[in-house]
């Protein structure tokens, strides 16, 4: 594939859904392994949009910085970037639920119990993968703590990617906030490449490079 013909979309970082003006609900991605790819691929001299949630990272140089807050910001976004991608990298931990209300100021402090209705955001790699055309390469990653590759490639299909990354979250060596990453690189016809664990700047170069293997170069 010529790298001059690839426009490429990575999601990365968490997603935080408010209660209130100053409360949120989020987790703890750091967005590394996210940023990561997106500075690879541009490495390699592709076009990069990276839609990123809040993050204390440096944008890499040459890359094209969406910044949003919310999973619904993050899915407006991302679909209006989608159908001119060619090679799409679901990076992000999107928060699963957000708040059925936010407040507008400040809720008080109760002194019991507190509940929360939530509800549902929307899934984006699922939504978009729906949509899916001729052409396009979809990549998503699974962030689980037990059954790592089995619940990996349930997902693949779920949300119809041609590649999935499998890593460990939870525990003291979690992918999701430290500098290293351990994989294991599942795709649609069964493929599987285990990596790490390493920098995530090294994991990110491997997934690239593995994708341009299952391209057909």
């Amino acid at each position: 594939m010529d790298a001059s013909t690839i426009r490429c979309l990575i999601t990365a970082g968490p997603t935080r859904e408010h209660l209130d003006p100053v409360r949120y609900i989020s987790n703890g991605s750091s967005g590394k392994m996210g940023y990561a790819l997106a500075a690879a691929a541009r490495g390699r001299g592709w076009s990069v949009d990276l839609v990123s949630g809040p993050v204390a990272l440096e944008p890499p140089e040459g890359v094209a910085v969406h910044r949003v807050v919310s999973g619904e910001e993050m899915f407006w976004k991302t679909e209006e970037l989608f159908d001119r991608a060619r090679v799409v990298i679901f990076c992000a931990a999107v928060s699963d639920f957000r708040p059925v209300r936010r407040e507008r100021l400040k809720r008080k402090k109760p002194d019991g119990r507190f509940l929360l209705e939530m509800e549902p955001v929307v899934d984006i790699a699922r939504t978009l993968g729906k949509r899916k055309k001729g052409g396009q390469f979809l990549v998503g990653f699974a962030a689980e703590t037990d059954e790592l590759e089995e619940k990996a490639k349930r997902k693949l299909e779920a949300k119809n990617f041609d590649w999935i990354v499998a890593n460990q979250v939870g525990g003291p060596n979690s992918a999701m906030e430290g500098d290293e990453n351990q994989i294991a690189m599942i795709s649609r016809s069964g493929e599987i490449y285990r990596f790490g664990p390493a920098l995530k700047e090294e994991v990110a170069r491997f997934i690239l490079e593995k994708l341009v293997i299952g391209e057909g170069r």
